[in-house]
């Protein structure tokens, strides 16, 4: 079985562990095992070190993925952010001048960043690795007749130039797009697809053009695809559709009650036959009616062990 180093940030231990628990549900089933980085800190997010030393912030960010070169395996995020910054931080050490400086910092704790593990986030791994015909080879329940939104976030498309692993085309999108539709499921386009939820650091300083941000967005999505559900792979983006649809209904900014959004490995965990309970128990708003038309008998394909 492949291996590769499980970086889990923040967000999703702290708000979203049913996110993290689907990880630990997939993998191992589609054939990769999900080595955890014991020690691994914050990435550590923009707003934080690197607004003021970028040095630091290189040796911070740099020491999480030598915890995966010790290991001997390349690292992979579930959070947007974290990928960001850890390709980041790696492209960043690309200059030679910095890696002396930064591993000066990293032999206080007798470390040394090498540069040979690669950073890819959660969407890459079930992409280019295990690739849409094994999910599909994988599933229980088919998704046919279901209608997904899909919401990639920011933070994996740009800066393109700094990632190794990436969509071949940052403004069209289309990896997200089809691990939903390996689920079966179909995956309209909506002309907002690529623009930002209004999450990070505009909900943290402005929250009122935050959810208006927001609120366009959602509009687009309702209006051109009326989805059955929002499916993301960024735990930020998650945690913006799941907490910010209730405000604006409450508010009556919106007429319609507020789309079930999921994060991907929920759903292709439950399409996998995983308990909802432990892969999909914790969101705002009730998710109960998706939850059950996915694990719905009439779209049984086969059993699983």
């Amino acid at each position: 079985m492949d291996k590769i180093g499980l970086y889990l940030g923040c967000n999703i231990p702290l708000k979203a562990p049913d996110i993290e628990q689907s990880f630990r549900k997939i993998f191992p089933a589609l054939g990769v095992e999900p080595v955890d980085l014991q020690g691994a800190t914050c990435c550590p997010a923009w707003g934080t070190a690197p607004s003021f030393d970028m040095d630091t912030w290189c040796a911070v960010s740099c020491r999480n993925v030598v915890l995966a070169e010790q290991a001997n395996v390349d690292l992979m995020t579930g959070c947007n952010s974290c990928f960001g910054i850890l390709s980041e931080a790696k492209h960043y050490m690309e200059d030679e001048a910095r890696r002396k400086r930064v591993n000066e910092k990293l032999a206080a704790i007798d470390r040394e960043y090498k540069g040979s593990s690669e950073i890819y986030h959660v969407a890459h791994v079930l992409h280019k690795k295990i690739g849409v015909e094994k999910i599909r080879e994988n599933l229980k329940y088919s998704l046919d007749d279901l209608k997904i939104a899909v919401q990639t976030g920011c933070h994996t498309l740009w800066p393109s130039d700094v990632f190794t692993i990436k969509e071949d085309n940052p403004y069209q999108p289309t990896i997200l797009r089809e691990l939903c539709e390996a689920t079966g499921a179909s995956v309209p386009h909506y002309s907002r697809l690529e623009s930002c939820c209004g999450m990070g650091g505009m909900r943290s300083t402005d929250v009122e053009k935050s959810l208006g941000l927001f609120r366009d967005k959602l509009l687009s999505i309702k209006e051109e695809t009326d989805a059955d559900m929002i499916v993301t792979t960024c735990s930020s983006c998650f945690l913006q559709f799941d907490m910010s649809q209730p405000i604006l209904k409450e508010r009556g900014m919106i007429d319609f009650e507020p789309i079930p959004t999921f994060y991907y490995t929920q759903v292709l965990a439950m399409a996998m036959g995983f308990d909802p309970a432990q892969v999909a128990a914790i969101s705002q708003i009730d998710r109960s009616g998706v939850i059950k038309e996915i694990q719905n008998e009439k779209r049984l394909v086969k059993e699983v062990a």
